[in-house]
């Protein structure tokens, strides 16, 4: 069926978009990743980054790469988007089978809901502290406040993702130039926070050291979207090249993470009482940096960043719960996930002790599965040559079958051996310390631990399986439509 472009909410679900709708161009992409990405949340990673005990040039070497090699996995992901005009993971069923793809579907859907709630509580926590920090609210006010922010944040939220994409990508575009000049403002009025001797005086971290910063950093940024890189593609011709796909989506999320997080460093690198602040409230431990004039600016456009990177996420695991086989139509799927969005944002809010501890420990458990579904979707995605089976992608006993034992399988096994080589004893989550039960096998605990190994173990385990495993059923697949 035809979707009305022009119409108010998106009522596209998981099915094909068709032809005529499909009129994005490859540079369309800039403007969601972009805006996504030029949260001022991002100067809080310096402060993570350092915290590996790293200098500040080692720090810098692997931001970029770590930005730029996972946004560019993403833009591989997305090529999928193109040639099969369907979300992520209906296309990632191809590579699991349609009934497999539940498996990874899961995990994909934990993992929107953990990005979109951790955003939702960072606005949460800035506005309080900003509010304080104006002096417009009293410690007497902190719950009225917190709840107050929490139903808007929540109201932005999940409004913008029930209309969807088309909507999205509007408000993306105006969001790109507000966020952006306010970004701007943020790194003028905050330049003279920077000690360029006490920042670059920091000595060398070991190799490990420098390895578990380059993983937090790929977990953190790309490798944290890439399992809803083909949501925004979709929408593209598919005459459109893979080349300009794959570069608009590196440089849409790189390039604004780039600046930031190198920034955050310098400031986290000059300032030790702030990094130790931005752990408990990222957002307004940075604006207590600024003059108090700008304060009540910075704290809406900080809302507007987080909330943007938010609405992509939630408006793409509510396409995930239907591809896991939720008979609802698209906008109520939305919405049911921005419940579980402002359920976990009043537990963090309003219960949890600590939120950067578990939101660490979040990214370093599923972004093991993620690595390897990552690993697995890439391998098959350029292992093809053709456009997918529109039909067969929504039929098990179609050409790619009900499950892929070798793709299943190399998830789990994966999985299996990358949880054995992180190490996620961190504070407040004593939950999950049962992981990293291969490092004392090979006596790495006390010089490899905090590297997170096996994220990269499982990315790259998984796309050698699949590249060799999967070769001769991909061809046959594309050859014989069995």
């Amino acid at each position: 069926m035809t979707q009305n472009t022009g119409a108010l909410i998106e009522r596209a679900g998981i099915e094909i978009i068709p032809e005529s709708d499909r009129t994005a161009k490859p540079r369309d992409l800039f403007w969601p990743w972009f805006a996504a990405n030029v949260s001022v949340f991002g100067m809080s990673y310096g402060s993570f980054i350092l915290g590996f005990g790293v200098s500040l040039w080692q720090a810098t070497v692997v931001s970029i790469v770590g930005i730029v090699v996972s946004f560019l996995l993403c833009g591989l992901i997305a090529i999928a988007g193109k040639r099969g005009s369907a979300p992520t993971m209906v296309l990632s069923r191809a590579a699991f089978g349609v009934q497999g793809q539940k498996l990874p579907g899961i995990v994909s859907w934990l993992t929107s809901i953990g990005w979109e709630t951790s955003l939702a509580i960072t606005a949460v926590l800035a506005t309080g502290t900003i509010l304080r920090t104006l002096g417009w609210v009293s410690g007497e006010d902190d719950t009225a406040v917190s709840i107050i922010a929490t139903v808007a944040v929540a109201a932005l939220i999940v409004g913008a993702s029930v209309l969807g994409y088309h909507t999205i990508m509007r408000l993306q575009s105006v969001l790109t130039w507000l966020t952006g000049a306010m970004t701007v403002l943020f790194l003028i009025f905050t330049f003279d926070s920077i000690n360029w001797e006490t920042a670059f005086s920091r000595p060398d971290g070991t190799f490990a050291q420098t390895i578990g910063a380059l993983v937090m950093v790929m977990t953190g940024f790309g490798l944290g979207w890439i399992n809803i890189a083909a949501d925004w593609s979709r929408y593209q011709k598919r005459t459109a090249s893979d080349g300009q796909i794959v570069a608009w989506n590196t440089i849409g999320g790189s390039v604004a993470p780039i600046i930031l997080v190198f920034f955050g460093l310098l400031l986290a690198g000059s300032n030790e009482g702030l990094s130790a602040a931005v752990g408990s409230d990222p957002i307004g431990a940075l604006a207590g940096l600024l003059p108090t004039w700008l304060l009540f600016p910075f704290l809406i456009v900080a809302i507007l960043t987080l909330v943007s990177g938010a609405v992509l996420g939630i408006y793409s695991s509510g396409l995930t719960l239907l591809s896991l086989g939720i008979r609802i139509p698209r906008p109520a799927a939305a919405a049911v996930d921005g419940v579980i969005l402002t359920a976990g944002t009043i537990y963090v809010v309003f219960f949890a002790t600590s939120f950067i501890g578990p939101f660490q420990s979040f990214l370093i458990t599923l972004g093991v599965p993620m690595a390897s579904w990552a690993g697995i979707l890439i391998a098959d995605i350029l292992r093809r040559r053709k456009d997918y089976d529109d039909a067969a992608l929504f039929d098990s006993r179609g050409r790619y079958g009900a499950f892929d034992w070798l793709s299943i399988g190399t998830m789990l096994v994966a999985t299996v051996i990358g949880w054995g080589f992180v190490m996620n004893q961190i504070p407040d989550t004593g939950w999950n310390d049962w992981q990293g039960y291969f490092l004392d096998l090979f006596g790495w605990r006390d010089d490899w631990g905090y590297a997170n190994l096996g994220v990269l173990f499982a990315l790259v385990l998984s796309f050698l399986v699949t590249w060799f495993g999967r070769a001769a059923k991909i061809r046959q697949q594309e050859d014989s439509g069995r």
